[in-house]
């Protein structure tokens, strides 16, 4: 899975609600049916590099559970770079879906 793809997955999660570190790890195993399984290591740095991006910011909030954590949330910067993501996304599979079909869109893709 490519940096950019990362991008996308993780600030459309956040995109529809703040999240934590291991709370957007839990949602795309989830979602993706353990197809997408980041690791701490990787998601972390991803999302320092989002904030120095000005695409997320983080807060700290007090959980469910009373822990105090690390929230993400997206920043308009990061709404219109999800657009674009998913914009470039949604061409690249086409692109795939033509060739596979023999050069035709497939229906409701």
């Amino acid at each position: 899975m490519s940096r950019g793809n990362t991008d996308m997955l993780v600030l459309s999660l956040i995109n529809e609600m703040d999240m934590y570190g291991y709370q957007i790890i839990d949602e795309l195993v989830k979602r993706s049916n353990h197809t997408f399984d980041l690791k701490t290591g990787t998601l972390y740095p991803l999302l320092h590099l989002l904030e120095q991006k000005k695409y997320v910011k983080s807060y700290e909030a007090e959980a469910s559970t009373g822990k105090i954590r690390k929230y993400y949330q997206i920043t308009d910067a990061g709404r219109k770079y999800l657009l674009l993501k998913q914009r470039e996304w949604e061409e690249y599979a086409n692109a795939v879906n033509r060739v596979i079909a023999g050069g035709v869109l497939l229906a409701g893709i």
